[in-house]
């Protein structure tokens, strides 16, 4: 299955993706000009795009024309990789439970921006990383893996992310491994629910 990356910062989470050998990514997308995650693309040989935000009248614009850019390069499955935009229904429609995201907390908790300090300041005892499938809200998908990790006496949320990394690296390219062997479905009586076969 061919993956297509969207990312908006330094591209950890994809160097982890191209550095996997059996991950295929073929196509990484970017609103930031700039983003550390381009070169790495480059780097390694693969097409790069870049959709900045005011080089489009919507988001559903631009959606539009990351959509048609990716599927002309035969992308399969479309991965969040700290991407810091929200997509469109409209983009999501064109790849169908083909959108998966990486968190940094154990959703449902802490959704949204700033999950790491969100835990923190709430006094979490556990924290962890979230693979999950994109939907219309903002990180309500239903989730594919998780990892936990305690939080101990860190209350410096650099650091903490530090730590997490590792799960990221290792759960990001499992999910996508999982999906492209086809061993991820929906539990019929709860699409809420994945299934892991």
């Amino acid at each position: 299955m061919k993956v297509g990356v969207l990312a908006s910062g330094s591209g950890t989470n994809l160097q982890a993706l191209l550095d996997a050998p059996d991950v295929e990514v073929v196509a990484v997308a970017s609103d930031k000009p700039g983003a550390r995650a381009l070169a790495r693309a480059a780097e390694a040989g693969v097409a790069t795009g870049v959709f900045a935000r005011d080089a489009f009248v919507s988001r559903a614009e631009r959606d539009a024309a990351i959509a048609d850019w990716l599927q002309e390069h035969g992308v399969g499955l479309v991965v969040l990789a700290g991407y810091m935009q929200l997509v469109s229904p409209g983009f999501l429609a064109r790849f169908p439970h083909r959108v998966i995201n990486v968190h940094p907390a154990l959703l449902p908790a802490f959704p949204g921006l700033r999950a790491i300090e969100q835990a923190i300041d709430d006094g979490a005892k556990v924290t962890g990383v979230t693979v999950h499938f994109v939907d219309e809200g903002v990180d309500s998908g239903a989730i594919i893996l998780q990892r936990a990790l305690e939080i101990g006496d860190t209350t410096d949320p650099d650091e903490l992310h530090d730590r997490l990394r590792p799960l990221e690296h290792e759960l990001l390219p499992e999910a996508v491994r999982l999906i492209a062997a086809g061993r991820v479905s929906f539990d019929p009586a709860n699409p809420r629910r994945v299934v892991i076969g």
